[in-house]
């Protein structure tokens, strides 16, 4: 049976991994409007990954006898200054996702939920992968500055990137 106060992050954590979709998808459609295709294909991907994240933590709450309780998403940004403003916010989100986490698996701690705690250590491992990967590309559009070519191989680069669905739902759960 699941703890309600760990059922109760667990659900705002989901709340909080659909806002980060509805965010990824609002950043496909600036990088659209700006003319960066591959980008914005980029943040598409980001996309359907934090739709997948949700759904891990619907799932386990599910299998655990608790209960899902969905509230409405908050309104996300639709301007950013820039390319690089776009992702200096992701990164910035990204590390506001990591502290979620951090904090959800902090109470695990505290409410002896040890089943919670080995779950939640593949948001932990996924969450060092997507700084790392938007920091990355900060340091790749710096490097750029205003160069239209290397932009231009950015977005073909970052455009090739394909979805794979998250290895906990791969299993059918």
């Amino acid at each position: 049976m699941l703890n309600k106060k760990v059922e109760e992050a667990l659900n705002a954590q989901i709340n909080a991994e659909l806002w980060s979709a509805y965010l990824y998808l609002s950043m496909s459609a600036y990088c659209h409007s700006a003319g960066q295709p591959g980008m914005a294909k980029w943040y598409e991907v980001q996309f359907g990954e934090e739709q997948d994240h949700a759904k891990i933590l619907f799932n386990y709450i599910n299998s655990r006898g608790g209960r899902v309780v969905l509230k409405p998403i908050d309104e996300v940004p639709t301007e950013w200054n820039g390319i690089l403003d776009v992702f200096e916010n992701t990164l910035k989100h990204e590390q506001k996702v990591t502290s979620l986490i951090n904090d959800l698996y902090a109470l695990t701690h505290t409410e002896n939920d040890f089943a919670t705690q080995s779950m939640l250590k593949w948001f932990i491992d996924e969450q060092v992968e997507e700084e790392e990967n938007a920091q990355e590309i900060i340091d790749k559009i710096k490097m750029i500055k205003d160069n239209g070519y290397g932009i231009y191989m950015l977005d073909k680069e970052l455009g090739a990137r394909t979805y794979t669905q998250a290895s906990p739902l791969s299993s059918g759960k």
